[in-house]
């Protein structure tokens, strides 16, 4: 059964360039109407034009398909709002939200300044907040709504060089984990996208040299694009790079019941068993068994 986006409406933040634009021109040549954002910075978040968002909004449109671009950055609460306000004097809804913009400033712990901390953590885990915050009222009075938050392996397992973007990626892991529990009964549906993909943020680290077509960011639109769907699961974490789909969750092991008088010495006498996760115990099964 194919997938179609007929009479539903998305934003999809970061969409002017790399994975967001495959984001948005995919949902538009599916039928909805997309708000494609953009504040046309580089890889840092440094400077803005709203070129690179009417580039894709007129390509959606010459196609077929409706759009309109947008330029207000995500950080930004009061010029999201306006976003919001403008999609729904156009187009009266809002169903699908993908929030995919971000940007990269890396550097060592010891070497990273606390301003580009902030910086990161604004964009990725605030700027993504502000969006969906916006929305969220609008999705429960319509009783229906599609959020898909952009994380990241460097968030779910690390990565060196990249600790304010691995703390903002992994925060929306937690934001999508209960989100997923206070949207369900509105049929408000929270997933995560962690994307292996050769984009300009990728694009000079180690391994992404030679592999522009393998890993391409249309490779990984098919699992956002699902997720966008009626079908689409809630507060799952779907990984794509290069054609392979899997999956990651939040996991625990049985662990040992030392009592309620445990010492320090009784956790170092059970550490092994303390720490092996050959046990473990997925967050569907932990919520299904508290």
């Amino acid at each position: 059964m194919s997938i179609s986006f007929e009479n539903r409406v998305a934003i999809v933040t970061g969409a002017g360039g790399g994975l967001g634009k495959q984001h948005a021109l995919e949902l538009g040549r599916r039928g909805a109407k997309v708000v494609v954002n953009d504040l046309g910075g580089g890889v840092d978040g440094s400077g803005g034009s709203i070129s690179a968002a009417e580039d894709v909004a007129r390509e959606i449109n010459e196609h077929g398909g409706i759009a309109m671009a947008n330029a207000a950055s995500v950080t930004d609460l009061a010029a999201v709002q306006e976003l919001i306000d403008e999609t729904m004097s156009n187009w009266g809804r809002i169903d699908i939200l993908v929030n995919n913009a971000g940007i990269l400033r890396d550097k060592t712990f010891a070497k990273l300044e606390v301003e580009n901390w902030h910086a990161v953590i604004d964009v990725h885990l605030n700027g993504s907040l502000n969006c969906t915050k916006l929305a969220w009222p609008i999705m429960t009075e319509q009783n229906y709504g599609r959020v898909v938050m952009t994380t990241s392996t460097s968030g779910l397992f690390g990565n060196f060089g990249q600790s304010n973007y691995g703390a903002a990626k992994l925060g929306l892991v937690g934001l999508m984990n209960t989100l997923r529990f206070e949207g369900a009964k509105y049929n408000i549906h929270t997933n995560s996208i962690a994307p292996i993909a050769a984009t300009r943020m990728t694009v000079e680290l180690p391994g992404f040299e030679d592999s522009a077509e393998r890993l391409a960011p249309e490779r990984v639109t098919p699992a956002v694009v699902y997720l966008c769907s009626d079908k689409a699961p809630n507060g799952r974490i779907i990984q794509a790079a290069g054609g392979r789909y899997y999956s990651a969750d939040v996991r625990e092991n049985t662990g040992v019941d030392l009592g309620v008088g445990a010492s320090a010495e009784d956790i170092a006498s059970n550490i092994d068993t303390i720490l092996d996760m050959s046990t473990n115990i997925g967050v569907l099964e932990r919520m299904q068994n508290p």
